[in-house]
């Protein structure tokens, strides 16, 4: 006699989803060196694609390092369902958790506006978008739509729309000059709309991917999160069902983007939806492996070193963009030199474990930067 599957107990804190968050910035925070370092020491033929992948496209396509932030977002969007579905089902009024996210969100604005040093120079020639900003924004605008949809369906349809519309905008929306659909730096309606309204210096020149449409779209890759968080959560369906979805999901994303893509390229800089889709997809997959490997079979020793990581992820991150760990690094290990690229090898891996073992102290310590 065969038993139905029991459903899986619920989890509000997922270790996976830490050490997912601590995998995807490793990769900024000395990981990508780390690669192109032990590739030249090597000389492993197998790894000058892997270095190639450590780098973001110019314009068009995609490599892995594209993908580092967008999973932040999602990652971030997992959160959703975990911190504010839960306050909503204890009947937390919806208002008090939309002011919470927008302080969130304007505390990530000016981290940004601090990373990019707007007040650090007289306020000459400011950059104000930036990437915590964008994922603060994001953030906001997707928690506001999970607090008042009245269901999951409805906050489908707001992810649904946004990709719509926003494929709709840049294709079919003519840019004055320059016509409808020209997705080129200078052509796209999204640096049209930076160079009109956005402020200060551009990223780019001539647009900002971190910039005013780039904001709206990002929204979309955050929501896609939140339906991973959805199903994680789930208290109906057991841990086989949840991860068989979100493969199913993911992959279905995938291929919905690279079917686009033969005439709605995908082009991280603009964030096309193609580019979401692409984007989003492989996060599901990763979120479904970190999530079936750590929190269903309990290997979770493994992930220890991410986990550090991805609890102080917003620090490391303004540590590596204010603090130059290169020249603190390079007192500590530049001796190494003296030992060819054997010495680069070592002084590359002495520079991440020196950041690491501060997060360590401060996981030890309880120290968290939490936003």
């Amino acid at each position: 006699m065969k038993h139905k599957p029991t459903p899986a107990a619920p989890r509000e804190r997922l270790l996976s989803l830490d050490a997912l968050r601590g995998f995807d910035m490793f990769w900024i925070t000395g990981g990508s060196y780390l690669v192109a370092v032990l590739a030249t020491f090597t000389g492993a033929a197998w790894l000058k694609p892997v270095v190639e992948q450590m780098e973001h496209v110019d314009w068009g396509g995609f490599h892995f390092y594209d993908l580092i932030f967008p999973l932040f977002m999602f990652i971030s969007g997992v959160a959703i369902p975990f911190a504010l579905v839960s306050k909503l089902e204890r009947n937390v009024p919806k208002d008090q958790l939309a002011k919470k996210a927008f302080t969130r969100a304007a505390t990530l604005v000016l981290l940004g506006l601090i990373y990019n040093g707007v007040f650090s120079n007289g306020f000459e020639n400011p950059r104000f978008a930036s990437v915590l900003g964008q994922i603060g924004l994001a953030y906001f605008f997707a928690a506001t739509i999970t607090i008042y949809s009245k269901s999951f369906k409805q906050r489908l349809y707001w992810l649904g729309g946004i990709l719509v519309g926003y494929g709709i905008i840049q294709l079919l929306v003519p840019v004055p000059g320059v016509g409808a659909g020209v997705l080129t730096p200078e052509g796209c309606i999204n640096g049209y709309i930076d160079r009109a309204f956005l402020p200060g210096r551009l990223h780019g020149k001539v647009y900002d991917p971190e910039g005013l449409m780039c904001i709206v779209s990002a929204v979309a890759i955050t929501l896609m999160g939140s339906v991973a968080g959805h199903y994680l959560r789930d208290k109906k369906t057991n841990d086989h069902q949840k991860v068989r979805m979100l493969l199913v999901v993911g992959a279905s994303s995938i291929v919905a983007a690279l079917l686009l893509s033969t005439f709605y390229p995908i082009i991280k800089k603009c964030w096309t939806s193609s580019f979401n889709l692409l984007a989003g997809g492989i996060g599901f997959i990763l979120m479904a492996a970190f999530y079936w490997i750590i929190d269903v079979k309990d290997w979770k020793k493994w992930s220890f070193f991410f986990r550090v990581i991805g609890m102080n992820s917003i620090f490391i991150y303004l540590l590596h963009g204010i603090v130059n760990t290169d020249a603190v690094a390079n007192r500590l290990f530049g001796w190494t030199v003296l030992w060819g690229e054997f010495g680069q090898l070592i002084s590359a891996a002495g520079e991440i474990m020196l950041v690491w073992m501060l997060l360590y102290y401060m996981y030890k310590k309880s120290i968290f930067l939490r936003v």
